[in-house]
């Protein structure tokens, strides 16, 4: 078997269960059926407690070290977060801000986030794109939004319950697509970036 395009997949929620880790569940799991990967999920309702007394990342334990060097060693990141106060939620931007300015140069960034209703859709374009451009990392071309009315409630937790989400998933990982299998490893090596443009 070829080598695995390492995926981190990051959820910004504070919540057990969850919508948003639903929600990037799934796309996950799609991702997960057109590519091989191997994937590493980082969920800040357990990480948090271990950033948010530290100023620098000298301070942080080393565990949460660890969980930073994931995110700047992936092949892919897939990140997601809940909409608080028209923003991203307050640790979910902490954590970034402790990842090395230059380590996810041209990595690819499929962008998620959930919210109380559909009014807060562009935080995807107006908050995580430009996060993830001053890292110069490589945003993927469509996002993944999702209001309260996009899920089922089950026992515990959320599923996805709405057909048009399932398509906006679909249609992002297809989109994605182009830009990620030219950065399959072949014979142990890490594949330049390359997409053919039409």
């Amino acid at each position: 078997m070829g080598k695995k395009l390492k995926l981190v997949a990051v959820s910004g929620s504070l919540s057990n269960p969850s919508r948003t880790t639903t929600l990037l569940s799934a796309i996950v799991g799609e991702l997960q059926k057109k590519l091989p990967l191997d994937v590493h999920f980082i969920e800040l309702q357990k990480l948090g407690p271990l950033l948010g007394g530290s100023l620098s990342r000298l301070e942080l334990p080393q565990p949460a070290v660890d969980e930073i060097i994931k995110i700047e060693e992936a092949d892919l990141l897939a990140v997601a977060t809940p909409v608080y106060r028209a923003s991203v939620t307050g640790l979910f931007k902490h954590l970034f801000d402790f990842v090395g300015h230059e380590t996810l140069f041209n990595t690819p960034v499929l962008l998620a986030a959930t919210g109380g209703s559909d009014r807060h859709a562009l935080v995807i374009d107006h908050q995580l794109r430009p996060l993830f451009s001053f890292f110069q990392a490589l945003t993927l071309p469509v996002g993944v939004y999702a209001s309260e009315a996009d899920f089922s409630d089950l026992d515990p937790g959320y599923g996805i319950g709405s057909d048009a989400l399932q398509e906006r998933i679909a249609l992002a990982v297809e989109r994605a697509l182009p830009y990620l299998q030219s950065r399959l490893p072949t014979n142990g090596t890490r594949q330049p970036f390359l997409v053919e443009l039409k």
